[in-house]
């Protein structure tokens, strides 16, 4: 097809306009430089952390940082999809509670909480893919049809989706939901959580579908020059809507895992997450500009996060200091960009 050759969703054009000038191919190395030295950076962790306590590289504790981070990767996934087109999505933390809720609301009943319902388990889970598809879909029509600012219309939704969640529990913890709820945290395969193989299968898909797919290529060539790739012949609007919907689809999947992880959905599920996402995803290299970014990138920035947060965890650091590490790790991350790009990111 045509939009996958057109010049604006080509790799050099579009480096060369966010270079400054410099060199293409400087330009590229320092990008991947910026990916793969989170690599070594990860390795480094892990020796600190096998110093500073002993029970850090056992299997034990590595396979709990993989499915403490599952959900989360799930969302940085989600929003880097988002992102590279040049656009933000805040309001999937608040998919990640809602879409689980108005599942197990479905299917519990009455006297647990529940809408009174009880509903088949299978229909609660779609219900919790179709909520974060509808909340997905909802906010591209908005951002793309009636072209609202991005960032205010998905705030607004986080904001609007959290007292939903409230209203909708009661502000009440839901217990007791049936097993599938909790497969995907609970059953594993050779050791391994089974939520973490489908984030891994998640973000396999996704790079494959960005490195040689058309519709990935195009994801490209929309956060580089929107214009450009419609006028390449790129139907931006319906690719653009349809990246909403599959984020928000995502978001719900790490939703779910997150629920089977606690054992419970409250009325705080995903709340401030957002934050330590886009931590992820800016370490990972993915751009606040559009148009920039790997599937590899964001996956090394959610696991030097996890083991950061592991590591902290066992040398009993409050939370609160965890929070601020990362915001740190943020304005480092935008540091080097500004570095390796050569401009700052608007």
């Amino acid at each position: 097809m045509a939009d996958t050759k057109a010049p604006s969703a080509s790799t050099p054009a579009p480096l060369a306009a966010q270079g400054g000038g410099r060199p293409a191919g400087k330009s590229v190395l320092l990008r991947r430089a910026r990916e793969l030295a989170l690599v070594p950076a990860l390795l480094l962790l892990m020796v600190l952390g096998a110093v500073v306590n002993d029970s850090f590289l056992t299997e034990r504790n590595l396979i709990s940082i993989l499915g403490a981070s599952a959900a989360l990767a799930m969302v940085v996934l989600a929003e880097s999809l988002v992102l590279i087109t040049g656009k933000f999505d805040l309001s999937l933390e608040s998919v990640v509670g809602i879409a689980p809720a108005v599942g197990a609301l479905l299917v519990l009943p009455a006297v647990q909480a529940g809408f009174g319902t009880e509903l088949p388990v299978a229909v609660g889970l779609l219900a919790i893919l179709a909520v974060g598809a509808a909340i997905g879909a909802f906010n591209g029509i908005l951002v793309v049809k009636f072209k609202l600012n991005a960032f205010i219309v998905t705030l607004a939704m986080l904001i609007i989706l959290r007292g939903v969640l409230v209203g909708a529990t009661k502000g009440k913890t839901l217990f007791d939901m049936p097993e599938p709820f909790y497969t995907l945290a609970t059953s594993t395969f050779l050791s391994v959580p089974l939520s973490v193989w489908v984030a891994a299968a998640a973000f396999g898909i996704a790079g494959l579908v960005l490195k040689y797919h058309r519709w990935g290529r195009a994801l490209y060539a929309i956060g580089g020059n929107a214009d450009a790739a419609r006028a390449a012949g790129i139907r931006v609007e319906r690719v653009m809507l349809g990246v909403f919907i599959v984020a928000g689809t995502l978001a719900a999947v790490g939703g779910l895992m997150q629920t089977g992880y606690v054992g419970a959905i409250n009325a705080n599920q995903g709340q401030n997450m957002i934050f330590t996402v886009f931590a992820a995803a800016v370490i990972g290299g993915i751009s606040l500009d559009g148009g920039k970014g790997t599937m590899f990138g964001a996956l090394t920035g959610v696991l030097l996060l996890g083991v950061v947060q592991n590591l902290l965890t066992l040398a009993q650091v409050p939370s609160f200091w965890i929070q601020a590490i990362y915001g740190g790790i943020i304005l480092v991350a935008l540091m080097i960009a500004r570095v390796t790009t050569g401009r700052a990111q608007d």
